[in-house]
Order: structure tokens, then sequence, then C-alpha cells
């Protein structure tokens, strides 16, 4: 008997972008990056990827040789628009259009790697000993601006305002449409003299029977819902409320944690040197310095880790630290180790190669070895 076998069906480049999508969603970059695919043909079929932090003239060379469809980089080498690309140059334009012009597909994650679960930041504070960390600054989905909308109706006339509102565009949360919540109460009101009432007298306090019906309103269509109560509403003047609502936190940039046991700076320092692998760590404070928290971004720090109240027992962990900001590190009073801008980022690479492979089995994601730092030791 002939044994019939299922076929996978192969691996497109929309496919992987898919994944990277998860593990670093592009709305958590900062609004100044430029992350996600940057080069290539989302149909096209991808079978091979390589990691690394630079896409380096070396790294391309590197990914033609090994038949790599996707060169997966931490920094993109687009962070401006580009006006024109052409080979030769020394800029990364030039890198841009050899991976073109030799079907190498280019996806950047950078600063949505940062704050993404399980990214570069985490990887670091592991790095350190801790496990429970929390962002040094969150970050609000931008995708979700909505206000919550209230309106007092009379019973009789409540399907009625409902129907106008929902045909409006409120009431949406996910794939659920006609959301509300109603609460039956009763409402007052006083008309003056040129006042018209729908239901009672003017020149007398009316109590009426109401329903509180509530819903939610996507801020772009607000306008349109109120001119939709307006005119469904029995009442000459209908009574509503509009309530902004914040929206909810997708993670964020950095992390802050503490260690399980109290170390001090010369000693992480020297853990740090020795996981990473770094050329050359710098140290800001005492070496004997006692730390018990340490505030972790990758890459600059630059005065981020500024606007958590610092104390001595703080240690800030990053790639680079410019002049001024260690001077004032020194003014805090706290502490700081430079593990070197490529050396703090480096160390992600593994993490984010085995979750992309776990996630698409049949595909072969290898780390660059043509990746370099560089800065080196003397």
């Amino acid at each position: 008997m002939k044994k019939h076998t299922k076929k996978t069906a192969p691996c497109t480049l929309s496919d992987v972008c898919s994944v990277l999508e998860v593990l670093a969603p592009p709305k958590l970059a900062q609004e100044w990056d430029n992350v996600g695919l940057l080069a290539g043909d989302p149909d096209s079929p991808i079978r091979r990827v390589l990691t690394c932090i630079d896409l380096t003239p070396a790294v391309v060379e590197e990914a033609v040789r090994d038949k790599t469809d996707l060169v997966l980089t931490y920094h993109p080498p687009i962070f401006r628009p580009i006006s024109s690309l052409r080979s030769g140059g020394s800029g990364t334009d030039a890198i841009v259009f050899d991976c073109i012009r030799r079907g190498v597909a280019i996806y950047a994650v950078h600063t949505a790697l940062d704050a993404a679960d399980g990214g570069t930041n985490d990887v670091i504070a592991s790095l350190c000993g801790i496990d429970s960390t929390e962002p040094l600054e969150y970050i609000d989905d931008p995708a979700v601006d909505q206000c919550k909308l209230v309106v007092f109706v009379p019973p009789a006339h409540l399907e009625r305002v409902a129907e106008a509102v929902f045909s409006a565009g409120a009431g949406r949360i996910g794939d659920y449409s006609n959301c509300s919540y109603r609460v039956s109460g009763q409402g007052t009101f006083f008309g003056g003299d040129t006042t018209e009432p729908t239901i009672g007298e003017r020149g007398r306090l009316e109590r009426v029977d109401e329903t509180r019906f509530e819903t939610i309103v996507p801020a772009g269509a607000l306008s349109g819902v109120i001119a939709a109560i307006v005119k469904a509403h029995p009442y000459e003047e209908p009574a509503f409320d509009v309530y902004p609502l914040k929206p909810p936190t997708l993670g964020g940039i950095g992390r802050i944690g503490r260690f399980p046991h109290q170390t001090n700076l010369s000693r992480l320092a020297r853990k740090l040197k020795r996981a990473t692998q770094a050329a050359c760590v710098q140290i800001i404070g005492p070496p004997d310095r006692a730390i018990g928290r340490a505030v972790i971004l990758v890459g600059a720090a630059g005065t981020i880790p500024f606007r958590v109240p610092l104390t001595p027992n703080d240690v800030i962990v990053t790639g680079e630290i410019r002049h001024h900001d260690a001077l004032t590190i020194e003014r805090f009073g706290c502490t700081a180790v430079a593990l070197g801008h490529w050396a703090s980022e480096r160390p992600v690479l593994p993490s984010l190669a085995e979750r992309l492979s776990a996630a698409r089995p049949g595909l072969t994601v290898t780390i660059s070895e043509a990746d370099k730092d560089p800065f080196c030791r003397v």
C-alpha cells in the first residue's frame, strides 16, 4: 500500500513577520524608531533566518554564503527616509540595496524587542539574577482611543435611542456589538418659561422614570453618536455624559527589579562581563557599594533612568553612558554598570532565535558570527 504523507505548507515571509509581531510588537517601539519589515516580498518562501545586532557588509556576505532568506537585525539599517538606493556607498542604504539585489529580506526589531516580554531588557535582568521586574515606563496602546458614553432615556424610548447609538458606531467590544449597560432610576428637572418638556410641565419640578444607558464609543465616532442621540431622544435637551477612557498598557521600555540577595557593584560588573563577554565594562561609583535594585536599559540609557526616584542602593545597568549623564549619576549618589552598547544587546539573540524556531519548526534560525562589536579589547 502506498503511504501518503501530508506536506507542510512552505513558510512565507509574511508568516515569519506574524510571529515576530507577537514576539516584538511594533506598537511597543519608540515613536522615533523604524521597526518591522524593511525590505522583502511578503509572499516569498523563507527557510533560513540569520539574526544579528548590526547589519554590516560582513553580515550580508555571511547571509548570502549561508543561503539566508531573511536577516533579522536588531538595529534597523533604515532610520530616516532614503531618497535613493545605490550600491558602492558607505551608508547603510548601500547595504539595504545589496540585500535587495541578492534576494535577502530585512526585518528589524530594536526598541519593540526592548519593551517586549522576554526581550533585551528581560534577558539582561536574568543575567543579573533578577527574575521579577516591571517596566520603567509603560506604553499605552495607541490603537485604543475610546470614551464611555452615558445617556438618560425614558424607558419607552430606550430601544430607539440604543439602536441609533449602535448604528452610529458605538457599542463594539472586540468581536461583540450592541454592548451596553442599563440601570433604572429617577431623574428630576424644572423647566423654565421658554421650555417645552416632553414629559410634565414647565414651571414645575418633575420626577420621571429613566434608564441610565452606558456604552463604549470610539473617539473618532463620538460626534456622530452624539448627533444620533439628539435626533432619536425624545427630550428637548437630552442629558448625557462622556468619560475619556485611559487606554490599556501594553508593556514598556526598560526594566526595574530587586536582586534576590544584596550584592555589590564590583561583583555585579564582573558577573555581567563574563555573561555578556563584553570587551570593556565600566562602572560608576565605589566598587564595594552595596546594591539592592537594578534599573536596566540596554543600549544607550540616556536620561530615562533619571525619571525613576534613584537611591544609593540602586544600580543602572546599560550599554553606554554619556559623560555628563555619568556626572548626574554621581550626583544622585547611585551607581552604574556600562557593558558597551553592542554587548548589552547581543545576549538577546539566542533567546530570540530559539523562540522563532519554536514558533516555526521548519525554519532554520542561526546567529551571525560576522556580527561583531565595533569596539575591541587592547
